[in-house]
């Protein structure tokens, strides 16, 4: 099937700035205190937090399998699933000279990701596609798959994902030309709400020559291929 198309009407994020997360439409909404305090400053007032948010739910911490729970979900909060709100995490990507003068697209599918959805902290997961066209410079194909998942750990929207991989793909790879397909399964919708276990979700990030339909087709065909 193929992925849902959307417009998206795109501002490219300033090379001169670090992932501060201010000033576009783009970025992940945090306060500007929000690095202030130490990770293990945060995993402790984190764990004393969900330590009342357990006993409020009527839960013993007194029980072996209850009792290290707040310490665990805080470290796993920081340092594992929104490690990606940290900017000392952002991939350091190194650009190598396209001594093959390879020109045509670079695609890599099939990225699996796990994030968080921002309204309810709860899973989204799928599979990101990306492709590029260079303009003279590559990157190594992991730093791809890194970029995903330095955006995906941290609570998100899918429509906000999915333009953050583009737009610092087009940053780091000093190109427009720029294909990003986001397929996802959303547990806000299947495991609450309206239940539905069998829905997903697709979002689109196309630039530069990717915006040529012809070009569009090549990614998303090739992207659907067995």
């Amino acid at each position: 099937m193929k992925p849902k198309e959307i417009s998206l009407n795109i501002r490219p994020l300033n090379p001169d700035l670090d992932d501060d997360h201010s000033g576009g439409s783009a970025d992940t909404p945090l306060r500007p205190d929000a690095f202030d305090m130490t990770d293990d400053e945060k995993v402790k007032k984190i764990e004393g937090h969900f330590r009342e948010i357990m006993n409020v739910l009527g839960l013993d911490l007194t029980d072996d399998s209850l009792s290290g729970t707040p310490h665990r979900v805080a470290k796993m909060y920081v340092k594992e699933v929104f490690s990606g709100l940290n900017p000392k995490n952002r991939p350091n990507a190194k650009l190598f000279e396209n001594k093959y003068k390879y020109d045509q697209m670079l695609v890599e599918k099939d990225i699996t990701f796990y994030s968080h959805c921002e309204h309810h902290f709860v899973p989204i997961y799928g599979k990101a596609h990306v492709a590029y066209i260079s303009s003279g410079k590559v990157i190594g194909l992991s730093k791809i798959n890194r970029i995903v998942q330095y955006f995906s750990k941290r609570p998100q929207v899918q429509e906000r994902l999915t333009m953050q991989i583009g737009q610092e793909l087009s940053r780091i790879l000093q190109t427009e030309d720029i294909g990003v397909v986001v397929d996802a399964n959303h547990m806000c919708v299947a495991s609450r709400g309206v239940s539905d276990t069998n829905s997903k979700t697709g979002t689109a990030y196309f630039s530069g020559k990717f915006k040529d339909q012809n070009v569009k087709t090549e990614f998303l065909n090739y992207i659907n291929a067995k």
